[in-house]
């Protein structure tokens, strides 16, 4: 037997953690949780924002951002830039990130972030107490060095809603396909 919990997002989990940076200006990043692939072709990923947020304005005029993938052990500083506003900290400084210029928008990226995904607004949506910002990605950037096989082994974070928990991502247990082998 089941028991109901009533409607709530909480339970989809774990949902990556990533960080979404912004501004030319002033540039910021806040931690989101709320952020998935959208669409393959185009290459189209989401990101929900609260409209109180500095980060939200700061995309709306520029219509362009970042999302940036922290590893495990970057779980301090990703939890800094979640829990501090940038209306009044430069959290790349707080954090003692790099930025570097996306060459296609102008927005600044975390360089410190093994990927970073360069994006241009192309749409939002007005859910409830998010907005979600669809962005087109128009460049991926991975650190010199880093095959794209070796991404999996960059730990990556993950946020699981009802603990409130950060979890690393580290074993896998199989493959696209692996169910259909030798069929």
């Amino acid at each position: 037997m089941k028991k109901t919990l009533g409607a709530q997002e909480s339970y989809l989990y774990p949902t990556p953690c990533v960080l979404v940076s912004c501004g030319k200006k002033k540039p910021n990043i806040i931690t989101i949780a709320w952020c998935g692939v959208l669409c393959s072709s185009p290459p189209t990923i989401g990101v929900s924002i609260r409209p109180q947020r500095y980060s939200y304005s700061i995309i709306m005029e520029e219509k362009a951002f970042g999302v940036n993938i922290p590893t495990a052990d970057m779980v301090e500083k990703v939890d800094i830039c979640g829990t501090t506003s940038g209306r009044h900290v430069d959290k790349f400084k707080l954090c003692n990130f790099t930025p570097f210029e996306g060459k296609h928008t102008g927005v600044t990226l975390i360089k410190e972030c093994p990927v970073n995904i360069e994006c241009t607004l192309k749409q939002t949506v007005e859910l409830g107490v998010h907005t979600l910002f669809i962005g087109e990605v128009v460049e991926v950037y991975i650190t010199e060095g880093l095959k794209e096989k070796d991404i999996r082994k960059l730990n990556p974070l993950a946020y699981i809603p009802i603990t409130g928990e950060y979890v690393s991502i580290g074993n896998i247990v199989g493959s696209y396909g692996f169910s259909r082998r030798g069929e």
